[in-house]
């Protein structure tokens, strides 16, 4: 897969919505948050490659 960067649009218990950049409502993408990094909230900017999220600062 290659990279993309994506934004945690909500969250609900133990999941994440992350949106890609310039997706839509429709292309959000459901994943586990103990798969991301610790301090996710909603607003985060994500960097996903190599089977890894790391935060955009």
């Amino acid at each position: 897969m290659e990279p993309k960067d994506y934004t945690v649009v909500k969250i609900e218990g133990e999941y994440a919505y992350l949106r890609p950049d310039n997706g839509t409502e429709a292309d959000d993408l459901f994943i586990a948050m103990a798969l991301l990094p610790p301090g996710v909230d909603i607003g985060t900017r994500l960097h996903y490659e190599m089977l890894c999220y790391t935060v955009i600062v």
